[in-house]
């Protein structure tokens, strides 16, 4: 495989090189709230940040996570108040890649996702800051990615290439960095994307009969009825996101099972949106939104690569409850989030948020504008 900076891949995908951002739309998106939560986040973040530049924790998944909350507000490696914490994550990151490329050394059942996260982590500071000691770890946590997808276009939680990948939390990992590092100039093969999306469209299940909506979602005769991505075979909101996420990085934006399995998730997220408001349950119990920090993460970003109404009407919402759920009373805890299920560390919790709360900055070149979608019809351009 050679890793010249050009794509093949010749899908409807953008290239989006540089960390230049493009503005929030107003106060809908970004509010001074929602500001000084991401800020407050942050300063609880570079607060419990060791001295290797770690977070208590050698999942390199989890200090990507941490990395990547400083990233998505605008900063950069070595440069502002908080450059010296990234590098020291970075450092971290890039040092402990084994040999082979594995971005893990913790136990080995967790190989892929700390690889799949880290690897997108490493994309997006590629992108920002062009630093040929990243690009270098990149190519080679690339290509052992490329190397281990199993026979059936997944990916098992151990990097190694088996007859069947085990699920689609594992998918989403590798998708996200697949797609960053082609949004930087690197090349995947083809193949490995034909593969994999075929494997992602095997997780959707339709619920149900045909509600007379599928006009609405397309010419599939399948999208007639509801529908979601699972996590193998049931139904999560995780995995309902997850699967929109991985099928519009992958550039397949017509797909009706993107928007079908999003519109499952909405609905259960405004079940519990009553409880999001002030003096409602959730801000009393400092509870997050969407109950895990998993779940938050990949609900966010489906809204925003959907777009459209979904994003205007739904992100709101999310952004408002995130800054009435951080613990804002003075102690170590002070700017963190608390954590559920998924992600319960205050580390991840604190970075999901603040992640969520600058994704409207679209500073990440993985946020920024896709040539093949327009955002604000919520639509594939014709």
């Amino acid at each position: 495989m050679t890793w010249r900076h050009t794509i093949l891949w010749g899908m409807c995908l953008s290239v989006a090189i540089g960390s230049v951002s493009v503005q929030a739309e107003g106060k809908w998106e970004v509010t001074p709230e929602s500001k000084q939560a991401s800020d407050d986040g942050l300063a609880y973040l570079a607060r419990t940040q060791g001295p290797a530049g770690n977070w208590n924790s050698k999942d390199l998944g989890i200090v990507g996570l941490g990395v990547l909350a400083f990233l998505s507000a605008g900063h950069t490696p070595d440069i502002g108040p908080y450059g010296e914490h990234i590098r020291r994550g970075l450092d971290y990151m890039v040092s402990n890649q084994k040999q082979s490329g594995l971005l893990n050394i913790g136990h080995e059942g967790r190989d892929n996702y700390n690889h799949g996260l880290a690897t997108f982590v490493l994309t997006q500071a590629y992108g920002m800051s062009k630093d040929p000691r990243i690009g270098k770890s990149l190519e080679r946590a690339l290509r052992l990615m490329i190397d281990v997808q199993c026979e059936d276009g997944g990916w098992d939680y151990i990097a190694r290439k088996t007859a069947r990948g085990h699920d689609l939390s594992l998918c989403v990992m590798q998708a996200k960095a697949l797609r960053g590092a082609m949004d930087v100039g690197m090349e995947i093969p083809p193949a490995t994307i034909r593969r994999a999306i075929k494997r992602v469209r095997g997780y959707y299940k339709t619920l149900g009969k045909p509600d007379g909506k599928g006009a609405q979602y397309g010419t599939n005769p399948l999208a007639g009825a509801p529908g979601q991505f699972c996590y193998t075979t049931n139904p999560t909101p995780a995995c309902g996101a997850a699967g929109a996420v991985c099928l519009q990085e992958f550039g397949q934006y017509d797909d009706f099972r993107i928007k079908r399995s999003l519109d499952q998730v909405i609905l259960g997220a405004k079940k519990k949106q009553p409880q999001w408001k002030k003096n409602g349950q959730y801000a009393r119990q400092k509870k997050l939104p969407m109950d895990d920090s998993y779940t938050l993460y990949y609900y966010s970003q489906a809204l925003y690569q959907v777009g459209g109404k979904r994003w205007r009407r739904q992100y709101p919402l999310l952004r408002d409850a995130l800054v009435l759920t951080q613990i804002t009373q003075k102690g170590d805890r002070a700017g963190s989030w608390h954590g559920a299920g998924h992600g319960s560390t205050p580390v991840f919790s604190t970075a999901v948020a603040v992640f969520t709360l600058n994704i409207p900055n679209r500073f990440l070149p993985i946020l920024q504008q896709d040539q093949g979608y327009d955002r604000q019809k919520g639509e594939a351009r014709k």
